[in-house]
């Protein structure tokens, strides 16, 4: 019995991590879990057709999510990262509840890491920029203050930072010059630590770290919330005991992308985000719960 019982647990562990987004942006996440990772596999899935969620309505955003990771799900994977800010933000409890998975959003890690690299300031200042649909639902505010009373929070949105960074500008002048302008009010709160509260701005992070001062701790979310993925399957015991012979790569054989429209440019502007595209890549089409049901039976 107990060597069933190791087995199953073998089996499970070496399943793959979902990861979504609603485009491209959610690579940066699938970079940082990759780099800490190299034993687990993962499976991404950009749902590129119906970017962008943040124009979308809570219940929209809940139906696009659930049915994303119901996708992921019937894939075989052991635990999802919802690398999507608005998903993060509106949708989490209606994702647990669909899958039966451990699930991660990227807001909870971001606002935790800003308050646990500030903690030796007795009113810590914390600033986060991010989109104007994730400033506007407080999402990253509210994850702060659980985390702190004390911390003082101002937040900024920065919308041209996302196609700035699609379009790999991550040095010429005029992204210097927006960033200025964007940030010139974070300058004024003079933050201890800024969260990049949006998975396309860790491309931009030489631009916004010189705009703001060397002295201010920036905190990419994508990063936090694979080191809290590590400690969670270590924590379930769902850690894959496989090593790695030699060194991963990313977007390698091991890992599988998939999108829901423009598969092209997905790859395109992934090798602008990680240097290479991927080499498991298709487009599908995301079902509802029940036609992924229907579709299973079959």
């Amino acid at each position: 019995m107990n060597e069933v019982i190791q087995n199953n647990d073998r089996a499970r562990n070496v399943l793959p991590i979902g990861i979504f987004d609603s485009g491209v942006g959610g690579l940066t996440v699938y970079r940082a879990l990759h780099n800490l990772l190299p034993n687990e596999h993962f499976i991404y899935l950009g749902d590129t057709a119906r970017v962008p969620y943040g124009t979308k309505s809570m219940a929209t955003v809940e139906r696009y999510a659930i049915e994303n990771s119901q996708f992921l799900a019937s894939r075989g994977i052991k635990m999802l990262v919802v690398a999507c800010n608005t998903a993060s933000a509106l949708a989490l409890p209606k994702i647990r509840e669909s899958i039966g998975l451990d699930v991660v959003g990227v807001i909870g890690p971001g606002g935790r890491k800003a308050v646990e690299l500030t903690k030796e300031k007795p009113k810590a200042r914390i600033g986060v920029i991010a989109t104007e649909a994730t400033v506007a639902s407080d999402a990253y505010f509210e994850a702060i203050r659980r985390a702190s009373d004390t911390a003082e929070v101002y937040q900024s949105g920065c919308p041209l930072f996302v196609p700035l960074a699609e379009e790999n500008w991550i040095a010429e002048p005029e992204t210097f010059s927006i960033a200025a302008k964007y940030l010139a009010k974070m300058k004024d709160f003079a933050p201890d630590a800024l969260v990049l509260g949006c998975t396309h701005y860790p491309i931009l992070r030489d631009v916004i770290q010189r705009t703001v001062g060397e002295n201010v701790k920036l905190v990419d979310s994508g990063e936090a919330t694979a080191e809290e993925v590590a400690a969670l399957l270590v924590e379930k015991g769902l850690a894959n005991p496989n090593e790695v012979v030699g060194k991963r790569e990313l977007c390698d054989d091991l890992d599988h992308f998939y999108v829901t429209d423009a598969a092209d440019r997905f790859g395109r502007v992934a090798e602008r985000f990680l240097g290479t595209k991927p080499s498991k890549l298709e487009a599908i089409e995301v079902y509802g719960v029940d036609e992924l049901r229907q579709k299973h039976d079959q």
